[in-house]
């Protein structure tokens, strides 16, 4: 015969594929041969399409028209009754709501249970399908910390007011220390599908603290030098650091957060030595989120100290420098500086 064509079997599963993969296509072409009369055996035939094809066809047109033929319209979704209950398990109780000796939910523990809870017997594969249709994700949690601090309101409130009213000769600063480790923190990269990348790392760690004001009129980020303990000592250079570089302003309003060395007895005396020049305003405590500068640590780690390749403590801090000064302002950064305190500077 003129034209015949002999497919081998890849070649055939290949273009049914192909085929099948254009769903509204292949539809549309049934519907057309079904408003031409032909019959169920021809067109599948013509179209390979099984009976069931054909007869869903026909029922969505009847149902919802040629939108819902074509997959426009959102189709009815039917959930199973067990995929119901493993969501209602991960969203509403724990493992050890169930004697389970165990933190977090697993596929293979909710097959478990719903074998022994109900007689249903599920693959872990199974479940986890279900769960991604369910749009759940295996994802690390972000963490959060649980105690509130009774007074947050009225301590936002105050420092609302303070910038609300700041006059001209006076300014403020968000202040608080960031360590930098040499052994790298690990972040994610782009690696080939099935090969882990390698992340280099020093082997002996190094740690320095850093001191940091973000300026709230200009945006600019004031840093310190490095100390090797988190500690008073750290705190007074850095406020000392202040006093020099913020001598155009009378008073220097120092926003910071409730760690045990900002109020001490050391930080009173450099106070009270200075005093009227340096004011401490402390934030609601358990609420890293009402500090604007916690968002420039978050660049700061993205952009240099994961998955660093430094192999000195120098180079890591002279990078963090550079950094720093490259940025003009820090306001497109932290988009919480303007707006969890929304006031003009």
């Amino acid at each position: 015969m003129d034209g015949y064509l002999q497919l081998s079997a890849r070649e055939r599963k290949t273009c049914l594929a192909t085929y099948r993969a254009a769903r509204a296509a292949r539809r549309a072409l049934v519907l057309l041969l079904l408003a031409e009369g032909w019959s169920y055996r021809g067109i599948g035939a013509a179209a390979l399409a099984s009976p069931t094809l054909v007869r869903a066809v026909k029922r969505d047109y009847a149902a919802g028209g040629l939108d819902r033929v074509l997959g426009r319209q959102p189709r009815p979704v039917l959930v199973a009754q067990w995929l119901l209950l493993a969501v209602r398990w991960l969203v509403q109780f724990t493992p050890r709501d169930f004697g389970f000796f165990r933190a977090r939910w697993s596929c293979g523990l909710l097959a478990l249970l719903l074998w022994e809870e109900h007689g249903l017997r599920k693959s872990p594969e199974t479940i986890r399908r279900g769960l991604h249709r369910m749009a759940f994700v295996w994802r690390r949690p972000r963490p959060v910390v649980g105690p509130r601090d009774p007074e947050h309101d009225r301590k936002v409130r105050r420092i609302h007011r303070l910038l609300a009213r700041l006059p001209a000769d006076e300014t403020a600063v968000f202040q608080d220390e960031v360590d930098v480790h040499l052994n790298p923190k690990i972040g994610a990269c782009w690696m080939s599908r099935g090969q882990q990348a390698a992340v280099i790392t020093p082997g002996n760690n190094e740690k320095r603290h850093l001191a940091e004001s973000l300026h709230w009129r200009t945006g600019r980020l004031l840093l310190s030098a490095p100390g090797r303990r988190r500690n008073a000592a750290l705190f007074v250079a850095h406020l000392e650091d202040l006093r020099c570089r913020l001598r155009a302003y009378r008073v220097i309003h120092v926003i910071c957060d409730n760690a045990r060395f900002h109020d001490c007895k050391a930080v009173r005396d450099y106070l009270a030595q200075h005093r009227g020049r340096l004011v401490l305003h402390y934030l609601p405590k358990y609420a890293p989120e009402t500090n604007p500068i916690e968002r420039v640590w978050w660049h700061l780690h993205e952009t240099i100290t994961r998955n660093h390749r430094c192999a000195s403590m120098e180079e890591l801090l002279s990078e963090v420098y550079t950094w720093v000064d490259t940025q003009k302002t820090f306001y497109l950064q932290t988009g919480s500086f303007r707006e969890t305190y929304a006031l003009a500077a």
